[in-house]
Order: C-alpha cells, then sequence, then structure tokens
C-alpha cells in the first residue's frame, strides 16, 4: 500500500438466517455427540457488511435488514468515521453491482481519501475478509440458535467485539514467489491432462 494508508478487504455476507430448532437439543454425553432435530424455525435474516483491517486484524461490521447499494454507502461512511482521518482509505471489494451505483459514486467523489480496488469477476474469494466470514460462521454462526435477527445480529456484534479485543491479523506462510509457483505447476498439470 502507498505511505500513510489503510488497506481493508471489505465485503457482504449475506442473508444469514436467524433459525431455532423445532424442539430442544438433546445434549451431548459420553460416546454420543450433541443431536438437533433435522428441522427448523426460521426468524428472518440479516446482512453483515464487514471491513478487515488486513494488518492489524480488527474488522469494522455493520448489520442491516437490506443489502442495496443505501445500505452499503452507509457502510462506507461508517469505515470512514471508523478510521484515522490522516490516512488515505484503500478498499479491496468485489464486484457487486452494488458497489458500483451512481450513489456510491457521487459519495466517493465527496469523500477523495477512500479508492477501490474490485477483485476480477467470480473472484471474490480471493478477498481476505471472506475467510475472516468464514470464522465467524463456524465460531459463532453454525451452531448458535437464534430465535430473532435482534438475538443474531448481537451475536454478530458480539462476535466482532470479541475479535477487535484481541484481534489476530492473518500471517502468510509462504511467499508470493511460492505461491505463484505452486499455482503455475497446477495450472501445468491440469492442462498437460487429458480428460
Amino acid at each position: 500500500p502507498p505511505e500513510r494508508a489503510l488497506v481493508l478487504c471489505v465485503d457482504e455476507k449475506p442473508t444469514i438466517q436467524a433459525t431455532s430448532d423445532t424442539a430442544p437439543a438433546i445434549p451431548m454425553q459420553p460416546g454420543q455427540a450433541e443431536r438437533h432435530t433435522h428441522d427448523y424455525v426460521r426468524h428472518g435474516t440479516t446482512d453483515l457488511f464487514a471491513a478487515l483491517n488486513i494488518k492489524a486484524g480488527t474488522v469494522i461490521g455493520e448489520v442491516h435488514r437490506r443489502h442495496r447499494s443505501v445500505e452499503f454507502r452507509h457502510f462506507l461512511a461508517t469505515v470512514e468515521r471508523a478510521t484515522p482521518a490522516e490516512l488515505e482509505l484503500h478498499l479491496v471489494l468485489d464486484n457487486s453491482s452494488t458497489h458500483k451505483t451512481a450513489l456510491i459514486k457521487r459519495w466517493l467523489l465527496r469523500h477523495p481519501r477512500v479508492h477501490l480496488h474490485f477483485t476480477p469477476t467470480s473472484a471474490s474469494w480471493i478477498n481476505l475478509v471472506e475467510c475472516w466470514f468464514s470464522i465467524l460462521t463456524a465460531r459463532q454462526l453454525k451452531r448458535g440458535r437464534f430465535r430473532s435477527t435482534q438475538a443474531l445480529e448481537a451475536a454478530i456484534r458480539a462476535y466482532i467485539a470479541q475479535n477487535n479485543a484481541d484481534p489476530k491479523p492473518f500471517v502468510w506462510t509462504k511467499t508470493a514467489d511460492e505461491i505463484l509457483a505452486s499455482v503455475a505447476e497446477f495450472c501445468q498439470r491440469t492442462s498437460d491432462s487429458y480428460h
């Protein structure tokens, strides 16, 4: 990143479901896993907008009931307020249509310190915030039972607060050259196959 700049990975995790079981869970016992009913009751959905600070491991997050450019613009304003004003903001995000509307373009013109960098089409998985979403899902959402969207949103906010109290930035264990060599080897192997 340029000097005096902050890089944030930004994305949305849409339609997170607030669900609960139709009957109480049977608790775990020696030799037996916890059991839940096969069916569930839906209590609504929420969308999570998140910006991961790749250097610090902290997250700026906001939940909304809808996923439109209006909510995204609101989130951009939240990100701008939550970051040091003297730093330029470089946001890595996917090519979602909500990121490119006239509303967003006008907001960006009024906030010149914010720069958007889009991942290639259909490659939002390379955005590091997706890894953080996976961890959030595994640790907070997957086994959670939420009887309302408010309870779900409270759990998400609690996880973000817990993450930010003891942030753990992602650390690459391979160099860029090692990763590119591995990709080149894979491409060579797959292009030489005869199926």
